[in-house]
């Protein structure tokens, strides 16, 4: 069937473009994953207490968790290109109920290890910042940016929202009863993306929103266990795939691998209740949307190269800044709350335009899935180094340091990286 220009609603003519259904679909479900993703955060000392699980033991399972959620991203873009999107959104979300329920059964580390590090990392790793930019990418020429911020901040700050709900089930009714929680809102939105998700324009007889010619067809990708190594070879002679990658390690090593984990269990060391140190995370979140939203406006109109400098420098800031705030009192941790939340992942949305403006928008999703295995290797790295540390000093102040001091490094390195010769608009 030739697919017309015509079809595609131009801005402002009154209908609704499906592509912002799709849009709203892909965010509910990159909410949740978000929110499963926190859970060990609310869980890591009711584990502790009940099991007598060191900080450092839980935190590997947190660190193998991490690392799966990368890696799993640029072979879940090549499965979505073969088999489709809503496929394999399903299949994740089916993941995640069965390791989120099979872990009220556990007793033993390994069985931690097993659950929330393999299967929860494999199901929320299928369910990351890769979904969310390939669904922009394929729906999107216009408004591409401020569809990638959207989708960029659900996915943070599902994770920080929903802190509070997930503490006060904790507090209330026990840890299993959060896991069960979060396992059956993953399993409520499987109806939903079979009903409403779409996977790509030309499904529904549309062009790309903004689409001035004649969409080109998907085209299947070889083998999803190929491709993927076949992208990374591709991009690893760009000398600006090692720059943006090492960005996103410390950024990733900055964010939900250092604070995601280890910031209420630092806030309740101060005195904090696990419930209010969940409410300060949850206020990030807040911020979050409004930061990475207009990242993703920012990032369709500048240099997103200055945007990851001011990003970077400004977190770094507010890290070093972190542990005088958590000996002062409740009104610098909300300063450092509401500062660190506008810039929790702004970094995504340029990360992901540059990627694209660089290596093509066919290209993107495996190759920005190799960028993201890098964040969340450097969130894995955080995520046991701080528990490590904790568990030798007692004390979070030497990992909260260095990771303020790397995001200025980081700053820096993003003024490296090479400027696209051409721009997608």
């Amino acid at each position: 069937m030739q697919i017309q220009n015509e079809v595609t609603p131009e801005p402002g003519r009154g209908k609704l473009y499906y592509g912002w259904i799709v849009v709203g679909v892909t965010f509910l479900v990159l909410l949740v994953a978000a929110a499963v993703r926190s859970t060990p955060g609310v869980l890591m000392v009711p584990l502790e207490n009940e099991f007598g699980w060191s900080r450092a033991e839980v935190s590997v399972a947190l660190s193998i968790n991490l690392v799966l959620y990368g890696l799993t991203g640029p072979f879940m873009a090549a499965l979505m290109d073969r088999f489709g999107i809503r496929r394999m959104m399903i299949i994740s979300l089916v993941f995640l109920f069965s390791g989120l329920s099979l872990a009220t059964l556990m007793t033993s580390v390994w069985q931690l290890d097993l659950l929330w590090g393999i299967v929860v990392g494999l199901g929320t790793g299928s369910l990351a910042n890769v979904l969310g930019a390939m669904v922009a990418n394929r729906w999107f020429v216009e408004r591409r940016g401020l569809v990638i911020g959207l989708l960029t901040a659900s996915a943070a700050t599902g994770q920080l929202l929903f802190l509070p709900v997930l503490a006060t089930l904790e507090v209330n009714m026990g840890w299993r009863a959060t896991a069960w929680t979060a396992g059956l809102a993953a399993l409520v939105l499987v109806p939903l993306v079979a009903v409403l998700m779409r996977n790509q324009p030309k499904d529904v007889g549309l062009l790309p929103y903004g689409a001035t010619g004649e969409a080109p067809p998907a085209k299947p990708a070889g083998n999803p266990l190929i491709e993927p190594f076949r992208a990374l070879a591709l991009a690893m002679r760009s000398g600006a795939f090692w720059l943006l990658a090492g960005t996103f390690f410390i950024c990733g090593l900055s964010t939900n691998g250092l604070i995601g984990m280890h910031l209420i269990p630092a806030c309740v060391e101060h005195g904090m209740t696990a419930v209010t140190a969940s409410g300060l995370l949850a206020l990030m979140g807040v911020f979050d949307l409004i930061g990475t939203t207009v990242s993703g406006w920012l990032s369709d109109r500048w240099d997103n190269r200055w945007l990851l400098f001011w990003y970077y420098g400004l977190r770094g800031l507010a890290l070093l800044f972190l542990p005088y705030a958590l000996g002062a009192g409740t009104i610098p941790l909300l300063i450092f709350a509401i500062f660190y939340g506008l810039d929790w992942i702004a970094t995504v949305p340029p990360t992901i335009r540059l990627t694209a403006d660089i290596f093509g928008k066919e290209k993107v999703g495996m190759i920005y899935g190799w960028i993201a295995a890098a964040h969340q290797l450097g969130a894995a790295v955080a995520a046991y180094q701080a528990g490590l540390m904790h568990t030798l000093f007692h004390s979070y102040q030497i990992p909260f340091v260095l990771a303020g001091v790397v995001c200025i490094i980081a700053a820096g390195l993003a003024l490296r990286i090479k400027k696209p010769v051409a721009v997608t608009v």
